[in-house]
């Protein structure tokens, strides 16, 4: 008998909370070091991914069991390459995050490393449900600790951008409920068996009306969550006030949450009206990308600088998404992993220079490669590789974005290659007056106390600098993988002609 082993990877961090519970909160050192066994545990399963057979069965690893069989509920989990991939991201974020947190995290330790836990399971199982309920179930467990790290470890205006995020999402969640339980109703009035099965419900010919409203309203679920514009103002507030290792999960991995069901559950389930709204997306995707570079450029708090980068890097995975050829989409899918590791690492990076200093202000740095050379060589790698630097991650994904953009339409190519030329813009001059100006009269009250990166710094970081050199330079296991998920995609999607029974404007 095989092992389960997606059970293994989602439930292992769950094991490590509940352990937690029973370890006196005043020991640190213990809570901390049965945190990362736990996130560790998670990421030794999901090497098991490493085996996905290209080729081989749709979705692999499968777990199939009753749960609510009364209401057609299931508990049915597999990967494909599209979710083995970001399984395999989720469980390397995560170790980095918790890792990371050890030296910054001083208050309710505990309680922290259980909600940490609880956010892993909820990523996870999003990436491996195959039932929509359950997906459900998990989307909004990956909700509630995140709300709980920004709300208590947070910045100052925490509340306010807790607030915020939760009422976002919130909404989105519901919406999202909503159209789940009308497509399995739709399916179950047809005279099947009621199910929230994906695989049973896919394929199932909606008609036009309930496609363009169940369409609908799983896009504002995911387009919240990406965010695209003009529903992303939730992001920089939660950025600026989350604790760095909460930046790093919500930028590497919660971000990719409404890409995943973009690609996983809206286009395949309603390709109709997929096709019919493709239009609309791809213009707020390509505003997201300008908006998101140009409000970048002016900001003058390095996490904020960022996190609206952020905007834009995954207004190219939108763009990608919805061209609808085999380049954008691969592009897509390489971009959500790139960002989620380079930005990741910003992040992370940002933390490192508040930690010492207090403050973000890009005019309060200056002249810190001098004193901190290290650091600076490494914030210079995942700048480049943040804004395309061919042989770094963040080239490969962009290219087949603006390659599959070129086949839908020239001019949108065009804007987004100029998008490419603004972040290269903006990076490169936060990066000049960080590093490389006079240092500021503020920052010289800190320079005879700054040092260079930790050995817990380096450690975690080092995962990092491996996958944004390695999927720079070989792209190939990666691009394998999600091969065949995409063309399947594409498929269902050009076997629709769109909605007949609607007058749409476009």
């Amino acid at each position: 008998m095989s092992l389960p082993v997606l059970s293994l990877v989602v439930f292992s961090p769950l094991v490590g909370a509940l352990v937690l519970l029973l370890v006196p909160g005043s020991n640190h050192r213990l809570i901390r070091w049965i945190a990362l066994a736990s996130a560790l545990a998670s990421f030794a399963f999901s090497l098991a991914l490493l085996g996905y057979r290209v080729g081989g069965a749709e979705f692999q690893f499968r777990e199939d069991l009753p749960w609510i069989s009364a209401f057609g509920m299931r508990y049915t989990v597999g990967v494909d390459g599209i979710s083995a991939v970001l399984v395999l991201l989720t469980t390397v974020l995560s170790v980095v995050a918790i890792f990371y947190s050890w030296d910054p995290i001083k208050l309710r330790v505990k309680e922290y490393y259980t909600t940490m836990l609880l956010l892993m399971v909820g990523m996870l199982g999003v990436f491996v449900s195959l039932d929509l309920f359950l997906f459900y179930v998990f989307w909004e467990i990956s909700l509630i600790p995140m709300y709980l790290v920004i709300g208590i470890w947070g910045g100052p205006r925490r509340v306010y951008a807790t607030v915020k995020f939760v009422i976002y999402t919130l909404v989105g969640s519901l919406l999202m409920l909503v159209a789940i339980l009308a497509v399995a109703i739709a399916h179950a009035a047809a005279g099947n068996p009621f199910t929230f099965s994906y695989t049973e419900l896919r394929g199932f010919a909606y008609v036009d009306s309930l496609q363009a409203l169940a369409f609908i309203a799983f896009f504002l679920a995911f387009a919240i969550k990406v965010p695209m514009w003009p529903f992303h103002t939730w992001l920089p507030d939660a950025h600026v006030e989350a604790p760095t290792a909460g930046s790093i999960i919500l930028a590497g991995v919660l971000l990719k949450l409404g890409g995943y069901g973009f690609l996983r559950f809206a286009v395949p389930l309603l390709p109709d009206a997929a096709r019919s709204f493709a239009p609309v997306i791809i213009g707020l995707a390509l505003i997201a990308i300008l908006y998101g570079a140009m409000v970048a450029m002016v900001q003058p708090d390095m996490k904020k600088l960022v996190a609206y980068s952020s905007v834009s890097h995954m207004g190219f995975v939108m763009l990608g998404a919805f061209v609808f050829n085999e380049q954008g989409l691969q592009g897509a899918v390489y971009q959500m992993v790139s960002h989620g590791v380079t930005t990741g690492a910003l992040f992370l990076l940002v933390g490192v220079i508040y930690e010492r200093t207090h403050d973000r202000q890009i005019a309060h740095m200056g002249g810190l490669n001098a004193r901190l050379p290290h650091y600076a060589a490494l914030f210079g790698l995942f700048t480049f590789a943040s804004i395309g630097l061919p042989g770094l991650s963040g080239f490969v994904g962009e290219f087949l974005v603006v390659l599959g953009a070129f086949r839908y339409n020239g001019f949108v190519a065009a804007a987004a290659m100029l998008v490419v030329i603004i972040s290269a813009v903006y990076m490169l001059w936060m990066f000049q007056r960080v590093f490389f100006s006079v240092p500021s009269g503020w920052m010289r009250r800190w320079w005879p106390a700054l040092g260079d990166l930790t050995r817990n710094e380096w450690l975690a970081l080092a995962p990092l600098i491996v996958l944004v050199i390695g999927l720079g330079v070989y792209p190939a296991p990666v691009l394998q993988a999600i091969a065949e998920p995409v063309n399947r995609i594409l498929q269902i999607v050009h076997g629709s002609n769109g909605l007949t029974g609607l007058t749409l404007p476009w």
